[in-house]
């Protein structure tokens, strides 16, 4: 799987590179030179970066874009040198990701110091160039010091977790490999905009044996199941194609909110922090509500209940189901796009490394995570209530993100 998500994020830096929008000079930009999307530039630099063996779990990537793209908006927030305001700005983002993720990423540090050297040869020398460059060194300073001792480094966030006694509805670990539960520790980091990781817990799952439960069952046992006959072969391939990793999968996503997005850097900048803000607190929401619960999976409840044999199409992932995480997380991006940029948008493509030869397109963010929840299902690996629950869950964060972005950015 990791080495699966660095040659996606790989492939996808490398595209967001090539296409970074030509625009016209800007009016403090070295003569002769062409301008270049520098949101789009640190984007596909950041993408590439956060795909570092270094940093194999997806929320310490999350927090990575998210400490870096904070820094270079509130750098951006600042007094812009008067005299050559866009060269300020375009040193100043470069400056904050830069100096971010080459202390979050030190073995990428060749990588990142040609990448700013890129961006600083298109930039007339001069004051605004050095201030902009300072300022945005200084907040990624800042923003590193918050952030220290958040929990969520790979030790504090997956500790040993203890299997729970068996019991009707209490998660085991799954079949075929039956490993324990990972990032347990997930649940007790610090958020970013979150008051306390239970703050959106949801109520607990339907009752064993109630009808909710049972329809939910049901529909896993018949849909979900290897040798399913009533699966369509569209919700097969909508399975497969959103069965990876939920960071590679909406990495895009933000981009084409980005790269369409016409405002001020500064706003551009805030909507790839708060995308993030906003997705580490949906995961460590998440986790508050899987452990809280401790629910069983699909297979572990259809093989006690006597379908011995029951195998779902996609080998379950370990933990609790109750929530969903992937649900969650897709909720929250869709949240954030939709407040940021608008409900819809022109279509755009996208691609699935477990879908090989599979590109769905797409006019509206909720459409993602609509596809997100019916694939959990058909997948075999959560009931409906599962990612409706995380939905809601997901949503929620993202409303609160938003409500609460200049606490973010020190407003």
């Amino acid at each position: 799987m990791r080495t699966t998500l660095r040659s996606a994020l790989l492939a996808l830096a490398l595209a967001l590179l090539t296409a970074a929008t030509a625009l016209a000079p800007a009016a403090d930009a070295a003569p002769g030179v062409r301008r270049v999307d520098v949101a789009l530039e640190w984007y596909g630099v950041t993408a590439e970066t956060l795909s570092s063996p270094a940093l194999p779990m997806q929320v310490i990537n999350n927090r990575g874009w998210t400490i870096s793209w904070t820094a270079a908006t509130r750098a951006l927030r600042t007094a812009p040198d008067a005299q050559a305001p866009d060269t300020y700005r375009q040193a100043a983002l470069a400056g904050a990701v830069h100096a971010a993720l080459r202390e979050l990423a030190p073995d990428e540090a060749e990588e990142l110091d040609a990448a700013l050297e890129r961006t600083l040869e298109r930039l007339p020398d001069g004051p605004a160039e050095d201030n902009g460059l300072a300022a945005g060194r200084a907040e990624a300073a800042t923003m590193l010091a918050e952030r220290q001792g958040d929990g969520l480094d790979p030790v504090s966030i997956n500790p040993p977790f203890p299997t729970p006694p068996p019991a009707p509805g209490v998660w085991q670990p799954t079949p075929p490999d039956y490993l324990p539960a990972p990032l347990s520790g997930l649940r007790n980091a610090r958020p970013f905009l979150l008051v306390n990781a239970d703050q959106f817990r949801p109520p607990p799952p339907p009752a064993l044996g109630s009808p909710r439960y049972e329809a939910d069952l049901a529909e896993v046992r018949d849909y979900g199941s290897a040798d399913s006959t009533v699966r369509t072969a569209e919700q097969t391939e909508t399975a497969a194609f959103w069965y990876g990793s939920a960071y590679v999968q909406h990495t895009e996503p933000l981009r084409v909110a980005l790269a369409r997005l016409d405002a001020p850097l500064v706003d551009r900048a805030a909507l790839v922090a708060l995308h993030h803000a906003a997705l580490v607190d949906a995961q460590i929401a998440t986790s508050d509500s899987k452990y809280h619960y401790l629910t069983w999976r699909p297979v572990t409840a259809l093989r006690a209940g006597g379908d011995t044999d029951w195998t779902p199409l996609h080998i379950t992932p370990p933990g609790p189901g109750y929530t969903s995480g992937h649900s969650g997380y897709s909720a929250a991006s869709e949240g954030v796009l939709t407040g940021l940029t608008g409900a819809r948008t022109e279509p755009f493509e996208l691609t699935s490394p477990t879908a090989p030869g599979v590109t769905r397109t797409y006019t509206a963010w909720r459409q993602l995570t609509q596809e997100v929840v019916d694939a959990r299902v058909w997948s075999g690996i959560h009931t409906r209530t599962d990612d409706e629950a995380g939905a809601r869950l997901g949503r929620q964060v993202a409303e609160h993100t938003l409500r609460h972005a200049e606490e973010l950015f020190g407003g």
